[in-house]
Order: C-alpha cells, then structure tokens, then sequence
C-alpha cells in the first residue's frame, strides 16, 4: 500500500471523529445539567462500568473525577456479577457506558440499580435499548460511522470520552474546585511542582535571618554569615518587619565608604521590602523575583503584611522543580 495512503486513512479517521463530537455538542441538553447537579453535589462515591472499548473509557473517566476532587472508580462488568456488586451502595451513583444499551454483561448492574434504588445515569446511543430506559438520567450519544469499515469502536468511544470530560469538568466547576484543591491531591510530579504555594517551600523559624532595626552591623554580618541566605530581613521592636538588606547592598556599600561596622541595620537597610502572600503559587513568586531582579521575598499572610512568617529564596525554587 502507499504511504501516502495512511495519511488520507489518518485523516479520515480524524474526520469521522470531528463529526462525532460536533454531533455530541447538539445532543447536550438539560439531562447533561441533571447529571453534573447530581455528581456534583452527592455525598458518596461515582461508580463507572461498561463493557470492552467501553469499559477502558469508564475507567478514563473515573480517573478523571477523582483527580478533581469526585471520589469514583469504575467497576468490572464481569467481576461484578461475581461479589463485586458489593462495593456499590444506595448512596453511589452508577454510570454505565454502552453504545447499544443492551449489553448482556450490564443486565444484572442494571437490575441491581434499579432493584436498590441506585440512582442510574446511563451513556448510551439506543433510545428503544434497556439501559435508556432503565437510566434516571440519559446521556445520549450520537449514533455514528465508526472507522474500520465501521466495525471498530473509535468514533463512538471518542463521543463516550468527551462527555466524560464535559461531566467532570462541570462538575469541578460547581463544586468551585480550584488550584489549592487540585494540588491537594497531586503533590508529586511536574503538575505537583507547579501548583506548590510560597507556603510549601519557604523557609521558616530560625531559617528566618531576622535582626532588629537597632542592631549595629559588626552584629548583623555574622548574623548574615551564619544563616547564608544573602540576606537580613529588618524589625522593629514590635516585630513589624520594615526593610532588608542584601549582600549585594553590603558591598556596593563598602566600595564608597569605609564605615560600615559603624553603623546601625536601620541606616543601611532599603525600607518596605517586596513581599508575598502564602498562597501565592511558588511559579508567581519566580516571576515577581525575575522581573524585579532580587533573589528572596519576604513572606506573609493575609491579615498582616508586615508580618514575615517565611522566606522564599530562588535557590529554593529552582530545587523544588518550579519554573
């Protein structure tokens, strides 16, 4: 065969998929509103089955509405007959996913369902199929050509999926389920990474280069010397912190005078110093710290600003995977 003829396959396949999805958006209406209402607000767990092609896709979607913030897991169609019928509660919602509603291994989760008053949300593409009519809520899916000679299950799994989405993506939306939820639940790997707050990553306690703003700066070195951040954040004696001092400030300092031990932290400090709040993500904290050329930002939270409750230093940043 041509090579060139794959690409025309590629894209055909493609093509049949568009128009499955642009078929699918005509067919939301107000059971889709239903279905995210009833996700979204339950108090129990999401149980998703199908069987075959379908089944992979249950599980996608699962995954999905767990990892924002809708407890789920998809279940065995054929184990289910088996015990695992077990693990579904009056208090769950069951999804079933079929493209022709009449599958012989969803005949029992439906009975059950039914039977338990299980409250039923059905993915199907047969108006005249069992689980459409057995379904609370029916979530229909367009019926169409699939690929392969219009044997293998690719357009309609394709329409399957991106329902699945929309509902999860919904539903995170009414359960107002942001970034600080999100990273809750993802703490590992570069999407952990970049959700991290100044709070998960900066220094605190005795890290904190404090001095006192009447301090004289033979003091103050060995203070900046010992805790090797290249920095001193200034107080007051109410602990109210009023201003900084950076290495950099220090040595431009002595290459003009010769009279810096002499001194005090007030006179040598710069007065109200860039700071942060604590759930600001690590990845805007780099960014202000770019921008405004400095390498540490003072951290605070939001009922007082000038109250330094951590350090966030580049060094920091950069070690924690953050860009």
């Amino acid at each position: 065969m041509n090579k060139k003829k794959f690409i025309s396959i590629a894209k055909d396949v493609i093509n049949l998929e568009i128009k499955a999805l642009q078929l699918l958006k005509k067919n939301i209406n107000s059971a889709f509103n239903d279905a995210v209402v009833q996700i979204a607000k339950w108090q129990s767990k999401v149980i998703l089955c199908g069987v075959g092609k379908s089944g992979l896709i249950a599980s996608k979607i699962a995954a999905t509405l767990s990892s924002v913030g809708t407890p789920s897991f998809s279940l065995s169609a054929g184990d289910s007959s088996h015990g695992d019928l077990g693990s579904v509660t009056k208090k769950d919602i069951l999804i079933l996913i079929s493209y022709s509603g009449q599958t012989n291994e969803l005949k029992n989760l439906i009975q059950y369902a039914n039977r338990n008053k299980i409250l039923l949300i059905g993915i199907v593409s047969k108006k005249d199929s069992l689980l459409y009519k057995a379904s609370d809520i029916k979530l229909l899916i367009p019926q169409v050509r699939e690929s392969g000679n219009g044997i293998v299950p690719t357009s309609s799994t394709t329409a399957q999926l991106a329902l699945g989405d929309a509902l999860a993506i919904s539903a995170m939306q009414f359960k107002k389920f942001g970034r600080l939820e999100f990273k809750k639940i993802h703490p590992a790997g570069s999407l952990g990474s970049q959700l991290k707050t100044a709070e998960d990553i900066m220094l605190t306690g005795s890290k904190i280069p404090f001095v006192n703003e009447k301090l004289n700066m033979r003091s103050a070195l060995n203070i900046l010397s010992e805790k090797k951040l290249g920095i001193l954040i200034v107080q007051n004696k109410q602990k109210k912190t009023i201003g900084i001092i950076t290495d950099g400030e220090i040595r431009r300092y002595n290459e003009k005078k010769s009279n810096l031990h002499e001194k005090k932290v007030a006179q040598i400090m710069t007065k109200n110093p860039i700071t942060i709040e604590k759930d600001v993500l690590a990845a805007k904290a780099l960014s202000v710290m770019n921008s405004k050329k400095i390498t540490s930002l003072c951290v605070h939270d939001k009922k007082n600003k000038f109250k330094t409750i951590g350090v966030l230093h580049v060094h920091t940043i950069l070690k924690s995977n953050i860009s």
